[in-house]
């Protein structure tokens, strides 16, 4: 069976690398190999069980233990701790109890009170808490359980024929379930349908997807394969006799706008969309735009499909009960795609979105209203998570970039679903109350309330000019503990990608969808950018929107020092290199942030770096103390320029040598030179630079080295609400230099 062919899935199963676990172990490598083909289940979704004999704790006898994937977690990912361990016996012991119930049934008290009952079966004290599918894995009789949510199996679930495909497909090697929410009277349905078929390998679950089984694991996971496969293969038939890509969704209706067009497009349009859909929270975007994603925007059916929502509970849980559908005009042929008619393009876009949002708004509420139940929870943003745009692509939303970039995942699946079941028959969604009754789950609720709180910089997206290294770096770092999104600036793009490939590592954060662009990014990424060209931070600018949706805030730490030549003279040129840098640079950044600011409409940041240099005269650095003290008063002048909207703060360094780009080797020796350290060529650059801030420590009231650490921390600060009051200071991190005290 191994050396089976597959053409629709990938077969990652090693004889070799399995023979060498135990049989838990066998179940997370059987797991992580199914979730890591999106065509076989995705993010998040499906589980996966093994019953192995193990030896309980307190008897010391053999027990046959359920192990399940817990709620939570990603099949792709999943390790031990993600599987809930529970004595197989009394969970079967459960339907006694669950029988006992007055009332019982789907969406009853009892089902909901049977997950609690969980807890009382598990075995060895796991703390993973029970997924809402073990009933499923238990009352099945057999030793291994695959449930996924394949693409090609929920297009047969989601069809309007599917008990009759079903059996076209599969003859009676799987048996039709129709839709019934996840829980305990499910797993007695299928218990009842095994003993029932005893010939059945699988049941094809109506609107939600498939679960089959088997006593061999290795033969489990083979069968969800072939399963898979034979569905995929009867949809790409019938696909293709009707006309595959050139008919999908009834044809195209729209063309795609080119691709430096639509990223023109939604570059301008994006921060302003950002804005209107943030109005209770702030949200993150993911865009989708590849072949497929345009396919369906652009095509006759987008609009009616899109209307009838998702279908399989996964999806819709992300992606709500339907996204919204801006109808446009379609563009005529031969346009010139000038920037004048991406202006007015825009403008259209913004007229129709601002319509659609309202009416997407009204009609999230009259469904809250009509399908409400006396204990559902509150109703939850109405902003739609899903936007889907002819000639220009798919947009997504989420509390943070992975969330964003799950949901479009998720849309995906969907339209591949409605690909499937508009081929080979007709696509029907879940009924509203159903949908509504899965969204409002009191369940889910629950586990929303047991999340953590949100970190105090989450949904926030901070751009951060200079984070190559130095305090830039640090301030990166510093920040995206904190939750926030760090876009990494700095002149050379593969220094700010190098600390961005540090900060998606550190948080763990995968990347998106191949093929994506720029939108496939993580929670950080890295950019390069001149300050003192406006193109160049305008390009940036609109790479930030295509990656995130916008950005909130800013910090400059971006600079340059220029020292004297040997007469001690600086040249008129690298003088107004330094003020270039020091201040225009900032400006400028200021300034073309300022135009996506107002769009957006959302209050954030600007924090620059001056220095302790901008009020302490002294010897050999005039230029650099000079355009300093400018970068001061810009702060005030900035502050007020972009009140009420942006605070602009400042902080004032004092000199910090360990880890700025500004003091290199030769600038580390010419200072110990100057104030006559005494060192030696043959010394370290670490150590000579050791001696360096020694010495300036010394000079301060706090006699301690100052780092970049104790910069980022106010940059921190000001980043926050914690000082939300404070706009055009100047922060000194000095140490204490009295000569820099407020006069």
């Amino acid at each position: 069976m191994a050396e089976k062919k597959f053409s629709y899935v990938t077969n990652l199963w090693s004889d070799e690398e399995a023979a060498k676990l135990d049989p838990a172990g066998r179940l997370i490598y059987r797991s992580n190999k199914l979730g890591s083909d999106q065509r076989i289940t995705n993010t998040g979704g499906g589980n996966t069980s093994s019953k192995t004999m193990e030896t309980d704790p307190l008897t010391r006898q053999p027990v046959e233990v359920l192990w399940v994937k817990g709620s939570g977690g990603d099949l792709r990912t999943s390790t031990r701790e993600n599987f809930s361990s529970l004595y197989q016996d009394k969970l079967i012991s459960l339907q006694g109890s669950y029988a006992a119930y007055p009332e019982r049934g789907l969406k009853t008290k009892a089902e909901d009170d049977m997950v609690g009952m969980y807890n009382h079966t598990t075995f060895n004290l796991n703390p993973r808490a029970s997924s809402i599918d073990t009933p499923l894995h238990s009352f099945i009789p057999a030793k291994h359980v695959d449930h996924t949510h394949p693409n090609a199996a929920i297009s047969v679930a989601a069809s309007a024929n599917s008990v009759a495909l079903t059996r076209e497909i599969y003859g009676d090697e799987v048996v039709h379930v129709p839709w019934m929410r996840p829980g305990f009277e499910l797993g007695l349905a299928m218990q009842e349908i095994c003993r029932k078929h005893p010939q059945a390998i699988g049941i094809m679950m109506g609107q939600h997807g498939l679960i089959n089984w088997s006593d061999d694991d290795r033969e489990c996971y083979f069968r969800t394969l072939t399963l898979i496969e034979k569905a995929a293969a009867f949809i790409e038939q019938k696909y293709a006799a009707k006309g595959g890509d050139a008919t999908a969704f009834g044809g195209a209706l729209h063309a795609a706008l080119p691709e430096t067009v639509r990223h023109k497009v939604l570059a301008r349009l994006l921060p302003w969309f950002r804005g209107k859909v943030s109005a209770q929270k702030r949200l993150i975007a993911t865009l989708q735009d590849d072949a497929k994603a345009l396919r369906f925007v652009n095509s006759r059916d987008a609009e009616r499909l899109a209307e009838l929502g998702t279908s399989c509970p996964d999806h819709f849980l992300r992606t709500k009960i339907k996204p919204m559908y801006i109808p446009l005009d379609a563009i005529p042929a031969g346009t010139e795609f000038n920037d004048a008619w991406i202006d007015g393009f825009v403008a259209t876009l913004k007229t129709r979105l601002t319509a659609g949002l309202e009416k997407y708004r009204a009609d999230y509420a009259a469904y809250y209203q009509r399908c409400q139940r006396p204990t559902s929870p509150a109703m939850r943003d109405p902003n739609p998570t899903v936007v889907l745009l002819p000639g220009v692509g798919l947009i997504a939303w989420g509390k943070d970039k992975s969330e964003s970039r799950v949901t479009a995942e998720f849309y995906n699946c969907a339209i591949e679903v409605m690909r499937g079941a508009e081929a080979i028959d007709q696509y029907i969604s879940l009924p509203q109350q159903e949908a509504f009754d899965i969204e409002y789950w009191l369940l889910e609720e629950a586990k929303l309330r047991r999340m953590p709180a949100e970190k105090e910089l989450a949904r926030q997206v901070i751009i951060v000019i200079g984070a190559g290294s130095g305090i830039g770096r640090e301030v990166a770092h510093r920040l995206i503990k904190e939750g926030a999104h760090i876009v990494c600036v700095d002149l050379k793009a593969e220094t700010a990608q190098a600390t961005a490939q540090e900060l998606n590592e550190k948080q763990g954060a995968s990347i998106g969808v191949a093929g994506n662009g720029i939108s496939n990014c993580g929670v950080a990424v890295g950019l390069g950018c001149d300050i003192t060209k406006r193109d160049s931070i305008r390009a940036m600018l609109d790479q930030v929107a295509l990656a995130y949706g916008g950005f909130d805030s800013i910090v400059v730490t971006a600079g340059i020092f220029v020292a004297p030549d040997t007469t001690g003279h600086i040249p008129d040129d690298r003088w107004g290199l330094t003020f270039l840098i020091n201040v225009s640079g900032s400006y400028y950044v200021a300034d073309e942030a300022a135009k996506t600011w107002r769009e957006q409409g959302l209050p954030g940041n600007l924090v620059l770096t001056t220095s302790a240099n901008a009020v302490v005269a002294k010897k050999g650095s005039v230029a650099y103390d000079t355009s300093k003290a400018a970068a001061n008063h810009l702060v005030r002048e900035l502050a007020i320029e972009l009140s009420p909207l942006i605070r602009v703060n400042g902080v004032a360094p004092a000199t910090v040598v360990q880890g700025s780009a500004m003091f290199p080797r030769e600038r580390v020796i010419a200072s110990l030179a100057k104030y006559n350290i005494p060192y030696t060529e043959a010394e370290s650059s670490d150590s000579l630079t050791t001696k360096l801030a020694r010495f300036y420590a010394d000079r301060t009231l706090t006699k301690n080295p100052i780092t970049p650490a104790d910069q980022a921390e106010a940059f921190f600060l000001l980043l926050t609400n914690r000082l939300s009051k404070t706009t055009g200071q100047i922060i000194p991190v000095d140490g204490g230099l009295s000569e820099g005290f407020l006069r």
